[in-house]
């Protein structure tokens, strides 16, 4: 409601003697001038300040129209003194203050209050005066307090008790206008109210009231507009009272009190260590008295809207009308510097508001007698200054028709704050947000995509700063302070009302529209506030120079101007305005209320027309205008629209909502009478119903929201009407649905008031997101920036800077938990359906289930009916039941968790349920619950669940973290659930193997004619530094380890027996599988090809690699005799052995696609292609020749490490480009090149089978070897493989596999895939040296992989290095392997990775 904002001012005093300084503060009604008192001087200050001082004026004599100061324009500037009040507006004027009359009353003054037109004056011998200002008596006796009867009501008998003791007097008394009386504080703090029963005001007719249990009155002040005395007690609290109306008691309405949340040191009780919280608790209440000592002073803020409370010893405090804190100085960076010692709290001697709230004066003495040392002492302001703390405050304060909006507006005395962000999806439907402490906390999917409900979340909700607009200086200079301010639907443009005329904004062109004529401006007086309909300002105003109360409304793209304007005169002044929908409604100082119609018109400048609907007396009801805090328009009523004749009334249905000092007030349409059809009237003819009497909602109401819209999905929600009411929280006055459009039964309410409690001070509703938004103060200190010595003096030091942040919070939990207590699940359940699509909608399930569980779980009493079991079956009706359930548990203490699974169910059958549904990150959740509520074999019987469940389906990071898991329990670690390792793992959701990345993997690049002595498989892999790869070196003999080996060869055997080779890689590069040598060890076994088909095809589906076709055009094609085959094959194979061609390309673009734009990168073939295809045979029916020896020359190459052979490939491109003109290819030539690459898979997909092929190739694994290269159809692949068998002994049985296997392809191939042929057709010779090999036994240790130590921080440049040299063939052939075209042959692959680091650099394969 108010906050404060910045640092406060101090005013410089000409303090001379101590004897000058000030004691005291108070502001005339229209708090223009302050007096302030000093025990020698008597000052008068102006409000007005300029350039961040207030001018002083000393009382001098003055003749004629002088100023003491005037403001001073430079020349040219367009504010000249011709405007009107120019005088009285902007410059300070010169006092003249006389000694008038001396009245000696003989008695110490105790208290004055001005009455109307006299002044009371309450004296230490117990008398009352009243005294005219003139200064005369009148004659009228003084009335002695003991002869003024009291009692506890105005209903018992006449003679009521007297004051039974002689020395009674009065200490402190306020009159209160609208409850005609005053509020007296008597010197023994017993407190009362004195009401004169007839007009007279004499001893005979005077009455008193009161509390019988307030004995330690201090101070009292009273709310004209809610009609509250709030009397402060010496215990430190502030007991805030009213009058019944029917009784004329005195009536407590709340209190104000200091908690240990607000006062954090309330728990610093001065008792001895080992006392129990409940002793703090006990002491509370006496503590904070020696803390605070007695309430001091209280007062109002001008709009009666908040009460600041200030102690005897120090600090302030801020409270809304009813009771909710807003702000309190005597905790956190008002309380203890930046480096945590403690401050003096502020002493406040007198205080006053100044001018609409913006300001509080206040006459202060800082320290108190405990200081830390001399050097303290010495600087501390011993003098007591005046200071201006300044206030910004909410635009519902003092313009309450903003209530149906759904933005934030603050103002201030010179800017507007609002929240940017939500303005413009007001009306749009949209997905809602949560408080960012919310969002931190829920746990977010990996998989989760930024859609549009993110982006709308952020957009909504914004950030915690605010769109900050300066009002025009311009209009400000004449018309300070602002009063009103308001914001249209959309959030784009803003009106605000100074002392005369009015002003608006707009956000979208960031400029002001004022009057341009400044006599318009000055000649209207807003009286009642102001309010936005559609592109339209409405307006209530008094016009000075017609003496006129009239009713204006101006367009907002019109210029400024009464010409422009539509004006309805009306019958007396106008308090309040509000809008809804098309009609106006306004109540009047005549207690009435009268509604109008509004309208768009398309002819004439006014462009909108306003005629008068009805109009209803209040005057039964009201006792006084003053007392009405808001009047609104609404469609809401106790009949919720279903039971309701037709659907025309359900919209109509308005409703007359008044606040009347607190209480909310309804007034429905009458509808009992004959219902008039509307067909058959016209609509500017029909008559309105008239109201109902008026029916009481809601007591301690402060603000309501309610709005116009409508959404059938979320009635619930759209058709409440929202109740804030100070410290006892919210109210939501909720419409109760028949469920399917049954009938309801006519014994049932179709309304219900839910009360519920915030974390935040309401200042709007979001309706269909369920979500309040609210501002809070937040400070910053600097003292830091000063010396220790000098640091008191400086108010940056002695007080924080206060800035307001936005904020928000999710209620729905509370209205469903209000809605279960109630027994209404049906109606708990329609509302949470029609918000299950809200964002955060799980954590409002969490949300109340955690409350639930706390407050149950830790009651110390029985609870005869728990809600809990209610509150469990309601969740299991959403599909989020599993993830709510075991958030909750982990957000709360071990010790609730046995409570809490007695109502939701066993944690085993919800972990089993949650493998059931797949979902394993809850199941994983679930099993840290088992771990410490059940012995560990059965959370390994668990978590062996989970980790095979996980391996099925991939998850890798749930992988990892079972695997630690299970070894935790096993080491005897099952105390601790195992923490989240430190080091970055590697993202799950791709499905390439990032795990290479670190590891070198080279092989020779030709395998023709290596000696058997020096041919031998090296293993050159090094397991990644992490945790996955040290479990495999550490503790390899623990039983724990092999357990888990056990099922990590399980899974990869059954992968094996499946064919599934890309989960098998996944698995091994994810989990650090040491695949090779279990490879080596399942050989004969599970690493066995047993159909030859049915692996090719599986491969061919897992790898989405194409199956090869002949085209029809193959019998003339030029590739039949080998013209053209070098450059066909070496095209093909550049594509995935050339890195660097590919690293681009789109894995989601079409094969056809890649290969044409490819080519389209390729110049005309060379002229060696001749000389070269004269090497090799040739053979009439194939789609490929074979290849010559020069094509032979290069084998698969490198898995990861493919540059070695990119040097032969440069090689030809060099020459393709030396002669790029001499040889152009055929439109059949380039249609039969672009088929070979389009039978060619992703090139993701060619490195990781190249990499696998290079795994099964250290393996021994041959017969794997051959289906991979019969995939990638390399004829080189088949013959190094036959160059390993002539050169080592292989096992007769993989031999007589692979001769069987090659025979089913060449069959199937013949039947099913003919384009196959052309390939067998060339490994057709190597077939036949397989089946002449005679059956030789080698050494198995042949196959053995022997480890390299080259770690990966030995290994060669990555290829992002290698990527700037070699991807444009900038270096010339000979330096990067240029002797691999010529002989390669004599180098094993140990030597080649030794000799040339550089030229062998790691690939870095990381596939995403």
């Amino acid at each position: 409601m108010y906050f404060l904002s910045g640092w406060p001012k101090r005013l410089l005093c000409p303090l001379g003697s101590p004897a000058e300084a000030p004691f005291h503060v108070q502001s005339d009604p229209q708090r223009t001038f302050f007096a302030v008192l000093a025990p020698a001087r008597l000052s008068i200050w102006y409000s007005r300040t300029a350039n961040g001082y207030i001018l002083f004026f000393h009382i001098t004599s003055t003749r004629g129209d002088k100023y003491l100061y005037e403001p001073v324009y430079p020349k040219g500037s367009p504010q000249m003194k011709g405007t009107p009040h120019f005088k009285e507006e902007q410059c300070a004027p010169a006092l003249n203050l006389e000694m008038k009359k001396i009245l000696d009353l003989q008695a110490p003054i105790m208290s004055l209050q001005s009455v109307l037109e006299d002044l009371l004056v309450a004296t230490s011998d117990g008398l009352l005066h009243l005294i005219h200002w003139e200064g005369m008596t009148n004659g009228r006796k003084a009335i002695n307090l003991c002869t003024v009867p009291f009692s506890v009501d105005l209903q018992s008998s006449r003679a009521g008790s007297f004051l039974g003791f002689a020395d009674v007097h009065i200490r402190d008394m306020e009159y209160c206008a609208t409850l005609d009386g005053f509020a007296v504080v008597f010197n023994d703090g017993k407190v009362g109210f004195i009401t004169p029963v007839s007009s007279r005001f004499t001893a005979e007719q005077l009455h008193g009231v009161w509390p019988q249990d307030v004995v330690d009155g201090t101070c009292v002040a009273v709310n004209n507009k809610y009609r509250l005395m709030a009397f402060g007690c010496a215990s430190g609290s502030v007991q805030v009272y009213t009058i019944d109306n029917t009784t004329g008691a005195m009536q407590l309405s709340h209190k104000l009190e200091l908690t240990a949340k607000q006062y954090p040191d309330v728990k610093n009780c001065n008792c001895k260590e080992g006392h129990t919280d409940l002793v703090e608790f006990l002491m509370g209440n006496a503590d904070i008295w020696n803390k605070t000592g007695a309430v001091k002073l209280v007062r109002w803020s001008p709009d009666n809207s908040v009460v600041i409370v200030t102690w005897e010893y120090g600090g302030l405090s801020l409270w809304s009308v009813f009771g909710a804190q807003l702000i309190c100085t005597l905790g956190g960076d008002f309380a203890y510097r930046s480096d945590g010692t403690k401050k003096d709290p502020l002493k406040i001697n007198s205080m006053s508001w100044g001018a609409e709230g913006y300001h509080l004066w206040v006459i202060s003495g800082f320290g108190s007698q405990n200081t830390e040392n001399e050097s303290d002492s010495k600087s501390i302001v011993k003098q007591p200054g005046i200071l201006l703390f300044q206030f910004i405050k909410s635009a519902l304060t003092v313009n309450p028709c903003m209530s149906n909006q759904e933005q934030v507006l603050l103002q201030g005395e010179d800017r507007l704050y609002l929240n940017c962000g939500e303005a413009s999806q007001s009306q749009n439907p949209r997905s809602s947000s949560a408080h960012s402490d919310h969002r931190t906390r829920r746990e977010k999917s990996p998989f989760a995509g930024g859609g549009l409900e993110s982006q709308s979340l952020s957009t909504l909700l914004g950030h915690r700063h605010w769109h900050v607009v300066q009002i025009s200086s311009t209009y400000l200079e004449s018309n300070w302070p602002i009063r009103f301010s308001a914001i249209d639907k959309l959030g784009q443009n803003i009106a605000v009302v100074g002392k005369f005329g009015f002003a608006h904004y707009s956000l979208l062109t960031k400029k002001w529209k004022l009057f341009g004529n400044i006599t318009q401006e000055q000649n209207m007086i807003v009286t009642g506030g102001l309010a936005w309909w559609n592109d339209f300002i409405v307006l209530a105003c008094y016009n000075i120079s017609d003496r006129q109360e009239e009713l204006r409304v101006y367009l907002r793209t019109s210029n400024l101007d009464n010409a422009f304007a539509h004006v309805t005169k009306t019958q007396a002044e106008t308090l309040l305005l509000s809008v809804f929908r098309d009609m106006v409604i306004v109540f009047r100082a005549d207690c009435s209320i009268c509604l109008y119609s509004i309208e768009r018109k398309s002819d004439g400048p006014n462009a909108a027309g306003i005629q008068v609907l009805q109009e209803v007396s209040m005057s039964r009801y009201i006792p006084h205008p003053f007392l009405v805090v808001s009047v609104t328009l609404t469609s809401v009523s106790t009949e919720n629209g279903i039971t309701l004749k037709m659907p025309q009334q359900a919209r109509d249905a308005e409703s007359i909502m008044l606040n009347l000092a607190g209480q909310l007030i309804m007034m429905q349409r009458d509808r009992s009478g004959p219902q008039i059809r509307e067909k058959d009237s016209n609509p500017n003819q029909r008559k309105l119903l008239p109201f109902c009497p008026p029916v009481v909602l809601a007591q301690s109401v402060e603000n309501v929201w309610t709005t116009c819209r409508a959404n059938k999905q979320k009635r619930h929600l759209l058709e409440a009407l929202w109740l804030s009411c100070g410290g006892a929280g919210m109210k939501v006055w909720l419409p109760l649905f028949p469920r399917d459009h049954r009938k309801p039964h006519s014994f049932l309410s179709q309304r219900i008031m839910l009360p519920f409690h915030i974390n935040i001070y309401p200042l709007a509703v979001l309706f269909e997101d369920a979500l309040v938004l609210g501002a809070v103060n937040d400070t910053l200190l600097y003292d830091s920036l000063y010396s220790r010595n000098s640091a008191r003096e400086q108010l940056e030091v002695l007080f924080p800077f206060c800035v307001v942040e936005r904020t928000s919070q999710i209620y729905l939990h509370h209205i469903l938990r209000q809605l279960l207590v109630r027994n209404l699940g049906e109606q708990a359940l329609l509302l949470a359906q029609s918000c299950a699509t809200l964002p955060y909608f799980p954590h409002v399930l969490e949300l109340m289930l955690h409350e639930v569980l706390e407050e149950e779980a830790t009651s110390r009493e029985p609870i005869p009916d728990p809600l809990l079991p209610t509150v469990a079956k309601f969740i299991t009706e959403f599909p989020l039941f599993l993830q709510t359930v075991v958030h909750c548990a982990r957000k709360t203490e071990y010790a609730l968790w046995n409570y809490l699974f007695a109502a939701v169910g066993n944690p085993k059958d919800l972990f089993e349920e949650c493998l059931m549904a797949q979902d394993l990150d809850t199941a994983a959740s679930y099993l840290i619950i088992l771990q410490n509520m059940e012995v560990p074999a059965v959370s390994r019987q668990h978590a062996t669940l989970l980790f095979n469940t996980a391996l099925e389906q991939g998850k890798w990071d749930l992988c990892r973290h079972m695997i630690r898991f299970l070894k935790a329990i096993g080491s005897g670690e099952s105390e601790t659930p195992p923490s989240t390792p430190t080091t970055q793992e590697p993202s799950s959701s791709g499905g390439g193997f990032e795990f290479f990345r670190n590891r070198s993997i080279s092989l020779s690049q030709s395998a023709d004619s290596v000696p058997a002595s020096k041919f031998s498989l090296q293993k050159t892999l090094s397991m990644p530094s992490g945790p996955s790869g040290k479990r495999w070196s550490k503790d390899s003999d623990c039983a724990e380890n092999m357990y888990i080996d056990m099922m990590l060869w399980r899974h990869a055997r059954r992968l094996l027996e499946e064919v599934r080779l890309k989960d098998l890689g996944c698995f091994a590069a994810q989990l650090g599988f040491e695949l090779i040598s279990w490879l080596c060890k399942e050989r004969a076994r599970a690493a066995r090809v047993d159909n030859f088909v049915l692996a090719l095809k599986r491969l061919h589906k897992d790898f989405l690699w194409p199956l090869p076709i002949i085209p029809a055009s193959s019998v003339s094609s030029p590739f039949k005799n080998g013209k053209y085959r070098t450059v066909g094959e070496q095209l093909l194979k550049s594509q995935s052995t050339d890195p660097f061609l590919n690293l681009e390309i789109d894995a989601g673009v079409s094969n056809v696609q890649r290969s044409q734009s490819w080519l389209g990168n390729i110049g005309p073939a060379h002229q060696e292609i001749d000389t070269a295809s004269s090497h090799g045979p040739q053979m009439q029916d194939a789609f490929l020749s074979p290849l010559s020896n020069k094509g032979d020359e290069c084998s698969i190459g490198s898995a990861t490490d493919l540059t070695e052979s990119s040097s032969m490939v440069d090689g030809d491109w060099t020459m393709v480009d030396e002669n790029f003109s001499t040889l152009s290819l055929t439109q059949s030539e380039l249609e039969h090149i672009s088929m070979e690459l389009a039978s060619k898979g992703p090139h993701k997909s060619q490195v990781q089978l190249r990499y696998l092929l290079h795994i099964f190739m250290e393996a021994g694994c041959l017969d794997w070897c051959i289906v991979i290269g019969l995939i990638l159809r390399e004829s080189s692949i088949i013959n190094q493989i036959l160059v390993i068998i002539q050169s080592s002994e292989v096992d007769g049985e993989m031999l007589q596999n692979i001769k069987t296997g090659l025979h089913a392809v060449d069959r199937w191939a013949s039947t099913d895939c003919p384009g196959y042929k052309p390939f067998l057709n060339i490994i057709k010779p190597h077939l036949q040296k397989l089946s002449e090999i005679t059956e030789e036994q080698v050494q198995p240790e042949a196959f053995q992989p022997m480890t390299v130590g080259k770690t990966p921080e030995q290994t060669s440049p990555r290829a992002e290095e290698n990527r700037s040299s070699l991807g444009h063939g900038s270096i010339p052939q000979g330096e990067v392997g240029g002797s691999s075209l010529v002989s390669r042959k004599e180098e094993d692959t140990t030597r080649a990775e030794e000799e040339e680091p550089f030229q062998d650099g790691t690939y870095d394969c990381s596939v995403s």
